[in-house]
């Protein structure tokens, strides 16, 4: 388990920063998209989701974008998703988390040295951002990963979440291909790691097995403990 020096749970609303905009509209068709989904689900929380854990956090785990039913209903990455069941269960496993469900935003669901953030903070239509709309939401992604100290790391979620986690590390996203279990050293003494995404596809075809996952989060665990390669698969 890593050292625990942040334990928080998401507030009821997270004020504006560099690293999140709740009023953002720069991506039009998003904009669009998202105000079709608030008025046939005036109950969801259908804005750009906040980033959920401390910043001053060693581990990110960046995905790719809030799900339609899931974090752009409940307002928290992960939350109320297939994909969340997974991550949940690992990070908790692995003791990035207090408890190894994160079904509703009000669970109280804490994270111990961790944050998660997405490579794009709104809904895209068919959960498929444009490259565009990747690029314009970066600059958050920057600055949530600007504060990962040395020697912390930052974990990929799919090659999307890894090509947009590299530019928002000043890194050529070309320069260092995605695969499962892989991991880079990237500037400031920061590990980024790959894995498939936690997706309801991955996991029911198998690509990705409980296994294979936790054994991503593991090697990170034992990476913040100071144990284990900087660079390689």
């Amino acid at each position: 388990m890593p050292k625990a020096t942040s334990k928080t749970a998401i507030l009821p609303e997270a004020a504006p920063g560099p690293d999140y905009d709740p009023a953002c509209v720069r991506c039009e068709r998003l904009a669009a998209f998202l105000a079709r989904v608030r008025s046939a689900h005036p109950a969801y929380f259908c804005r750009p989701v906040p980033p959920f854990g401390a910043a001053a956090a060693r581990l990110v785990v960046v995905g790719l974008a809030p799900g339609m039913h899931g974090a752009n209903a409940s307002g928290r990455p992960f939350t109320g998703d297939h994909a969340g069941i997974l991550l949940y269960a690992t990070l908790h496993a692995c003791g990035f988390a207090t408890q190894p469900e994160g079904a509703r935003r009000d669970d109280g669901l804490a994270l111990v040295d961790c944050r998660i953030s997405n490579a794009v903070k709104c809904l895209p239509p068919g959960n498929k951002p444009l490259p565009a709309e990747i690029r314009a939401c970066n600059g958050y992604l920057a600055a949530d990963l600007a504060r990962v100290p040395e020697g912390g790391a930052v974990l990929a979620l799919g090659r999307i979440a890894h090509e947009a986690a590299l530019r928002a590390l000043g890194e050529r996203p070309s320069a260092r291909a995605f695969a499962h279990g892989a991991r880079h050293a990237v500037a400031g003494g920061r590990t980024l790691f790959d894995s498939y995404h936690c997706s309801r596809y991955n996991t029911n075809t198998r690509r990705l097995t409980p296994e294979m996952f936790r054994s991503v989060v593991a090697a990170i665990a034992d990476h913040l403990r100071g144990r284990g390669p900087a660079d390689g698969p």
